[in-house]
């Protein structure tokens, strides 16, 4: 069964999404902060991240910069879920090595759970 790291601080969207992505037929990590993904992304090696940037105790870019200065997670398609539809913040995930960027209020649960199957 392949493995969905969602890193999203919002308690709310953090349970829809979860329950929707395992309904789909994938394990799925949650974590709420930006310490906790970047440690369950290191140990879990999971096969695909959601990455939502503003999280407490480390933003998601932060999580990106040290997920490429470390190494870590190679290869492996993160998904930036944000609120911030700036050109600067899509510019600076996809360089940061993301594959992708969705905005949330732009995107259904489906829609996420199609990226999945894009991805991996």
């Amino acid at each position: 069964m392949k493995k969905i790291l969602i890193a999203e601080d919002d308690k709310f969207l953090n349970e829809i999404l979860t329950g929707k992505v395992s309904r789909a037929g994938y394990e799925v990590i949650s974590v709420s902060d930006g310490e906790e993904a970047f440690a369950k992304i290191k140990s879990e090696k999971p096969d695909m991240v959601f990455l939502d940037l503003i999280m407490p105790k480390k933003t998601g870019f932060e999580v990106l910069e040290q997920m490429k200065k470390d190494g870590v997670a190679v290869g492996t398609p993160v998904v930036v879920l944000s609120n911030l539809g700036q050109d600067d913040d899509v510019q600076k995930s996809l360089q940061l090595g993301a594959k992708d960027y969705v905005i949330k209020a732009n995107t259904s649960i489906e829609d996420i759970v199609a990226k999945i199957q894009k991805y991996i």
